[in-house]
């Protein structure tokens, strides 16, 4: 082949092998730094051929060194000396990206399911003794920095607990919430005290998950009361419930949902922060409570199931504004709608709100405005200034306003004072009365008729509330031509809030934000 010109290829070679050989530095860095160093001492074999390495530990000097597995141990492993601790690792055929591992916490190798699936997946699995007397302490502190700084294994474990060893997770894992990446408990003990030390794991985005039996004596005890706790204080925590099921057997005959939770909470976060928040920032999460009754043919029994684990989950994000009193919140949805519309309320999402649950499936934001702790409700013109910093930042021009009892209100007066920035009004059992009005509201509906603003109210038909807002509302707002719909809910009184069904309501404010 005759080459006109030599010197258009000979640079294109180079050019190739420079960018090859740039590609494979990147390879040689990163694999270095990705690498784990190979443990030393015999080792012996655990379920399907993995490879076990034993390891003493003093429980004086902390020092650790390699030790041979004892004749009848198998894949169990017995209690040690006195003034000693057992460990073990198990090792991957290929270790995961970032050597994640799984650390448990008595009971090693009962039922072992979920650890032998996590190797099979590229785990590390781990394990100190642990038992009635021999609790975490600094040997589990050792045997921590023994794994990560020595072993190059991830600094953030998954815990495995089972009974005392969830209690004994949750133990050490409250003391170090910022070295842990999730907790899968099953039935797990408890104490008091760990259960005044979740919040760190809440703020370290700790997910949690529950495998328990519903006649399981602890359910009550501890896992009812970490859940609730954890719910409160914003941290992602999910259930199962084995129907019937009682303290044993532990885990599940197919582990997959288990390892599933564990491999993903082990992936590193990709949270980006929204580019309208400012002052002192926080971040939680916001999901729903509803249970999902399922069928598990291989545990021969149906599970519930809840939390983010089943449902969908959003970031909820708490903000402050130079001038404005109290803090912002909004909640997320995974992908905003087009022209981002929002929700405008006063008050607390519950975890409940079955309305707000599906707006945020469609791509709605939920605002939380300010309420000063200086005054008994929100300040009008704190309000303005969010709407103005939210619109500023592409948020709708036209939100929807939203409330429930008095903080419907709280709707009512905002869009009194600004009804050409309202898509329309939702109020659940709404009482129309606020402190950000200095007028009486029910007497001045004028300006969101003459705006065109409709209304939609959900009312029990035994609410106490019932004759002196939404009736009269309803009756005034048809006199100044506005268009305003009622749903009844027979029956029901000032609860529940929520309508029975929300398909049509989400349908009205879809309708009218967009």
């Amino acid at each position: 082949m005759k080459i006109m010109n030599s010197r258009f290829p000979t640079a294109l070679v180079w050019s190739v092998v420079a960018v090859f050989s740039e590609i494979l530095c990147r390879s040689v860095l990163a694999q270095a730094a990705d690498s784990s160093a190979p443990f030393a001492g015999e080792k012996s074999a655990w379920h399907d051929g993995f490879d076990r390495y034993d390891f003493v530990m003093n429980e004086e000097t902390l020092a650790i060194k390699p030790f041979r597995a004892l004749e009848g141990e198998r894949f169990g492993v017995k209690d040690p000396a006195k003034g000693e601790r057992r460990c073990l690792v198990i090792v991957p055929k290929r270790a995961a990206p970032g050597h994640p591992w799984s650390w448990r916490g008595c009971y090693w190798d009962h039922q072992s399911q979920t650890e032998i699936e996590l190797l099979r997946r590229g785990f590390h699995v781990a394990y100190i003794s642990a038992n009635a007397t021999l609790r975490p302490g600094r040997e589990w502190d050792a045997w921590y920095a023994f794994l990560t700084e020595q072993h190059g294994l991830s600094r953030k474990p998954a815990f495995i607990g089972m009974s005392r060893g969830g209690e004994y997770a949750y133990t050490w894992a409250t003391a170090n919430p910022d070295k842990v990446s999730c907790i899968y408990a099953d039935n797990p003990g408890g104490n008091r005290e760990l259960l005044a030390r979740l919040g760190g794991l809440a703020t370290n985005d700790v997910p949690l998950l529950h495998v328990c039996g519903s006649i399981d004596p602890l359910l009550g005890r501890y896992s009812a009361a970490i859940e609730g706790i954890y719910h409160e204080l914003g941290g992602r925590i999910s259930v199962m419930i084995k129907d019937g099921a009682g303290h044993h057997p532990h885990s599940l005959r197919d582990p997959k949902p288990i390892a599933d939770f564990l491999t993903q909470s082990v992936q590193p976060a990709n949270v980006v922060a929204p580019d309208y928040l400012d002052g002192r920032i926080t971040r939680n999460s916001f999901y729903g409570l509803e249970n999902s009754y399922r069928d598990f043919p291989t545990e021969g029994t149906f599970i519930t199931v809840r939390g983010p684990a089943f449902s969908e989950c959003y970031d909820r994000w708490s903000f402050e504004l130079t001038g404005v009193e109290g803090a912002i919140t909004v909640i997320v949805p995974k992908t905003a709608a087009a022209g981002r519309p929002w929700v405008f309320r006063s008050e607390v999402v519950s975890r409940d709100a079955v309305v707000d649950l599906a707006l945020l499936a469609k791509g709605f934001h939920i605002v939380t405005g300010p309420v000063s702790y200086n005054a008994d409700g929100p300040v009008l013109a704190h309000w303005n200034n969010v709407y103005k910093h939210l619109t500023d930042h592409g948020f709708s021009k036209m939100p929807v306003l939203e409330g429930a009892g008095r903080s419907a209100g709280d709707a009512y007066a905002w869009a009194i004072e600004n009804p050409e920035k309202v898509s329309c009004i939702y109020g659940e059992n709404p009482v129309l009365r606020s402190v950000m009005a200095t007028m009486p509201l029910l007497d001045h509906l004028a300006p969101l008729a003459k705006a065109g603003v409709p209304l939609l109210h959900v009312c029990g038909s035994l609410d106490p509330a019932l004759d002196a807002n939404t009736r009269l509302v309803e009756k005034r707002y048809q006199e100044l031509g506005g268009s305003i719909v009622v749903v009844f809910k027979e029956g029901d009184g000032h609860y529940p809030l929520a309508p029975r069904d929300p398909k049509p309501v989400v349908d009205f404010i879809v309708g009218k934000a967009r």
